[in-house]
């Protein structure tokens, strides 16, 4: 899809307080919800590890019923970008384009770190303490990235090994006080145990509320902008031999 296709999230008819559909099934479930400015008036979320293609779009259809608007109404939909399964990122940006596409909404993406930041409560997000999400990556290392205490983020994401995370926060920040978000705080929280000063965020997995919240944040992207995936990891797919030695394969 060309990107002159979708139009810009800045774009949204002059409105202060711009109607949004925002999406997630980038993580280990699927959510979306219908906002007026940071109002949300309808929300759904399934815990959906794998089927995110079955799931996302009743989804969408149920949080739009029950906010009472016509797709038509929308004038910016967010979505989440990843890390995250391969499958539900996909998913996720491809609604995200065709709703816009077919309701000349704005599009914008957001990391599920800025997702997670985002949603953080305001005591959280004022304290002078470093911010540190860590999202599962269904393997053994997590995926993380530093947040300052005005959710701006520091430095790029990456994927650590939980061996390793501790050299990396001391590189980073010293001794400093850490709240631990994200789905995978708890294990965060464990490789970082000999810290003295720790906190960790419950129930602060990423969903579509934190969509909402850090897509209006990024509302103003460059003009013909259009998100794309962010992958930590390649996929895991496995190209069979015969699929590489056959006429096809070989390309």
């Amino acid at each position: 899809m060309a990107r002159s296709a979708y139009r810009t999230a800045g774009r949204t008819g002059g409105t202060s307080a711009p109607i949004t559909l925002a999406l997630d099934s980038a993580g280990l479930a699927c959510s979306a919800v219908v906002a007026v400015g940071e109002t949300i008036l309808s929300a759904e979320r399934v815990e959906a590890r794998h089927g995110q293609a079955e799931t996302l779009l009743p989804i969408v259809d149920a949080v739009m019923r029950g906010a009472g608007l016509a797709p038509a109404a929308l004038t910016l939909i967010a979505v989440s970008l990843g890390p995250g399964s391969f499958t539900g990122i996909r998913v996720g940006l491809a609604a995200a384009r065709g709703i816009a596409l077919a309701t000349n909404a704005g599009i914008v993406g957001v990391s599920n770190f800025e997702a997670v930041a985002a949603g953080l409560s305001a005591s959280d997000r004022h304290d002078l303490r470093h911010i540190l999400v860590a999202l599962e990556s269904r393997r053994e290392d997590i995926y993380v990235q530093f947040f300052d205490h005005a959710c701006n983020p520091v430095g790029h994401p990456a994927a650590v090994m939980p061996a390793a995370l501790g050299e990396m926060v001391s590189d980073r920040i010293g001794a400093a006080p850490v709240l631990l978000a994200g789905d995978a705080a708890h294990r965060a929280a464990s490789a970082l145990s000999h810290r003295a000063d720790i906190t960790v965020r419950d129930g602060s997995a990423p969903d579509a509320a934190g969509v909402l919240l850090a897509g209006l944040r990024r509302r103003s992207i460059i003009e013909g902008d259009e998100p794309q995936p962010l992958y930590l990891r390649p996929p895991d797919v496995t190209v069979s031999n015969r699929w590489r030695t056959s006429p096809v394969g070989r390309g």
